[in-house]
C-alpha cells in the first residue's frame, strides 16, 4: 500500500469533519419536549381575509414565521415566546396587549371555533390536570395558527386538528376590534 492511499482515508475524514461538527451542533437544537408537534414551515397566501385590523395581525404573525423561539422574547430580532409574539404581532397594529398566555386569554373577548376569524387568538392548556392557559397563538385561517413553539424551535405554523393541539385546545378569543373594516370570516376546519 503506498503512502497516497493511506492518506486518502485520513484526508476526507479531516474534509469531513465540520460538517460531522454541522450536524452534531445541530442535534442540540433538538426540542426539550419531545412530541409538541410545529407543522414545517408552510407560507401559504391569504387568499380570503385582506383587510381589516385581524387580517393585518394574522400576516404579521405568519411574517415571523421561522424566527427562533426565546423565553421572555417580544420582537423579532431576539426572538418569541408565545405570547411575546401575540404582543408583538398586535403592537404593529397599535394594540396593546397583556404579556402571558394566561392574562391574554383573560382578557380577550371569547369567540366560538366556528366563529375564528385571521387575527384571533387560540388558547391551549399544556400542562396536564392543570385548568391554566399556558400556550397561545394567532389564527390565520383555515383551521391553523402561527405559535412560538419552545425552546429550539422556531415560530412555525400548526393545525387546530393536530391531536396533541385538539386535546389541549381551552378557547379561542379577540383582542382586536372587529367592526367594520374587519374583513370577510374566515371558515375553521370542522371540530
Amino acid at each position: 500500500m503506498n503512502a497516497a492511499a493511506c492518506r486518502t482515508p485520513i484526508e476526507a475524514l479531516r474534509r469531513a469533519a465540520p460538517v460531522l461538527l454541522v450536524l452534531l451542533s445541530l442535534a442540540g437544537c433538538a426540542p426539550f419536549r419531545p412530541g409538541l408537534p410545529s407543522d414545517p414551515v408552510v407560507r401559504e397566501q391569504m387568499s380570503e381575509a385582506t383587510r381589516g385590523a385581524g387580517a393585518v395581525i394574522a400576516r404579521e404573525a405568519r411574517d415571523q414565521i421561522g424566527t427562533p423561539y426565546r423565553y421572555g422574547g417580544n420582537d423579532p430580532r431576539r426572538g418569541f415566546d408565545c405570547s411575546g409574539l401575540v404582543a408583538y404581532v398586535h403592537a404593529q397594529e397599535g394594540i396593546s396587549v397583556p404579556r402571558t398566555a394566561a392574562a391574554q386569554y383573560a382578557a380577550s373577548r371569547k369567540v366560538d371555533r366556528e366563529d375564528l376569524q385571521a387575527g384571533d387568538l387560540v388558547f391551549f392548556r399544556l400542562v396536564p390536570g392543570s385548568r391554566e392557559v399556558s400556550h397561545v397563538g394567532v389564527y390565520t385561517g383555515h383551521g391553523r395558527f402561527v405559535h412560538a413553539p419552545q425552546s429550539g424551535r422556531n415560530v412555525g405554523e400548526a393545525s387546530l386538528d393536530d391531536p396533541f393541539f385538539r386535546e389541549r385546545f381551552a378557547g379561542s378569543g379577540r383582542l382586536y376590534d372587529a367592526g367594520s373594516g374587519a374583513g370577510p370570516r374566515l371558515k375553521s376546519s370542522p371540530k
